[in-house]
């Protein structure tokens, strides 16, 4: 198993801290609004690379959490905090907004076949383990108060910034006019802050340094650290995240116990629309719901989000959504077809085991879905294996993929022919592409003798029932 460590800006042999065991921490939703399909897009990549190393033999302790305090509507300290925005545009209490887009976000998650970690933290059940880890920063000499505010100082580490590579001299001269000026070094960042910064907070909490709430970056640390110990093995999230809210929790966890914190650092890349990131901020994102109202199935976008290397950017379009609906829904007409011949096999012949074989090498290798979705298609089109052979294997690399392919005869009813019908569309197939189109046609008309009409699309020809 190899994964890109962003630390190392190479691809590496993944090694578990405990053998057979992985821990790993994910950053969740800010639960102020829905999420948007680029935020989603994050969280399939995570949701794969877990049964990615599941697959690889691995137990996996996944921890996730909500934020639901402490996140400003700037990643440095500066803005308002989301939640209080929202609760003010809406007309609701932050805890309604929290609970009503928590629900919202694991319906979304469910819908997309995302397997819920194994413990999902709320930030503001886990306030005292945030005041216990910051008193043991202050304990190191990492922080200072200034206006009644507790800040972490990156000049008390020699490394700040080594994930992101910031060079911290650069940054200090061509720093603009911070807007915070309690702080000594324009890259320090809030640990806990009181009501001297914010005016009639509503989610606030006694502390050491007066009654307040936390920091964003500080929960990640502290609830990480609660779940999996001082030291485990992979944290993931977005790559928005490496400059700022990554960097700081590295910094501060780091600084409280002297020790490497996380081996393995994974992030995904953005998904664009147009030209830039999908974003909240800038308004107009797109929702699941909102695909779905335009008769999409989740599944559509995660097949989507399959096509593209977690790595590389993906540009959203609804032609490019369009065609993985077209290849996703052709992929369980030929399964439903498969399973009116047989059961997967028990015992995959030779021939399947290589295909199953070739689409682990894939997800082996930094998670190469696209290339396994590749291997997938040549599979279910190769006509020398049997049904079963091919549901066996289809099952096999749906464990991973996620479609929920086990169900599709649920989700379409109306489908597809039998192994003959399916051999017959696949010498049509290979008719074309030998250019002998009267063949082709002579395949065509069978197959409308027999019930179907056969529809080409990206992925290939598929049979639909005539009605």
């Amino acid at each position: 198993m190899k994964l890109y460590n962003t630390m190392s800006r190479s691809v590496e042999e993944f090694v578990p801290i405990v053998p057979g065991q992985v821990s790993m921490y994910c950053c969740g939703p800010t639960v102020y609004n829905y999420a948007h399909i680029g935020n989603l897009r994050t969280y399939i990549f995570e949701d794969v690379l877990k049964r990615t190393l599941e697959r690889a033999g691995y137990s996996v302790k996944h921890v996730m959490n909500i934020t639901d305090v402490g996140h400003l509507t700037g990643d440095g300290d500066d803005g308002e905090d989301k939640m209080e925005k929202s609760a003010r545009e809406t007309g609701k209490s932050v805890w309604d907004i929290a609970a009503f887009y928590t629900k919202a976000f694991f319906r979304d998650e469910e819908a997309l076949n995302i397997i819920r970690p194994d413990i999902v933290c709320k930030a503001t059940d886990h306030i005292q383990d945030m005041i216990n880890l910051i008193k043991r920063l202050e304990e190191g000499g990492h922080t200072y108060t200034a206006g009644g505010n507790v800040y972490f100082s990156i000049d008390s580490i020699s490394d700040y910034g080594k994930l992101a590579r910031l060079n911290i001299e650069d940054l200090k001269s061509g720093a603009r006019i911070e807007i915070d000026s309690n702080k000594k070094n324009p890259k320090d960042f809030v640990l806990w802050f009181t009501n001297s910064k914010f005016a009639g907070q509503a989610m606030t909490w006694d502390s050491p340094w007066g009654r307040g709430y936390p920091g964003w970056h500080i929960e990640c640390s502290a609830m990480s650290m609660k779940y999996l110990g001082e030291h485990f093995d992979i944290h993931c999230g977005g790559i928005d995240a490496i400059p700022v809210h990554h960097t700081n929790e590295i910094a501060q966890s780091e600084a409280a116990t002297g020790k490497t914190w996380v081996n393995y650092w994974c992030h995904g890349e953005f998904l664009l629309m147009g030209n830039a990131k999908m974003s909240k901020s800038s308004g107009g994102f797109v929702t699941l719901p909102d695909l779905e109202k335009k008769g999409y199935d989740a599944l559509d976008y995660r097949y989507f989000c399959l096509t593209g290397h977690y790595r590389s950017q993906l540009r959203f379009s609804f032609e490019a959504l369009d065609a993985a609906k077209t290849a996703r829904e052709g992929l369980c007409d030929r399964i439903v077809g498969y399973k009116k011949e047989s059961a997967p096999s028990e015992n995959p012949s030779e021939e399947a085991r290589a295909y199953m074989k070739a689409f682990d090498d894939a997800m082996f290798s930094d998670l190469g879905a696209p290339q396994a979705l590749s291997v997938l298609w040549k599979m279910v089109k190769d006509a020398s294996l049997s049904a079963a052979d091919k549901l066996a294997a289809a099952y096999y690399m749906d464990d991973v993929l996620g479609l929920r392919l086990r169900d599709a005869e649920a989700s379409r009813s109306d489908v597809v022919g039998s192994e003959d019908d399916l051999k017959l569309l696949q010498e049509r197939t290979e008719a074309k592409k030998a250019k002998d189109f009267k063949r082709a046609d002579e395949i065509r008309d069978e197959l409308k003798k027999r019930g179907y009409n056969v529809k080409d699309t990206p992925s290939g020809a598929i049979l639909e029932k005539i009605v």
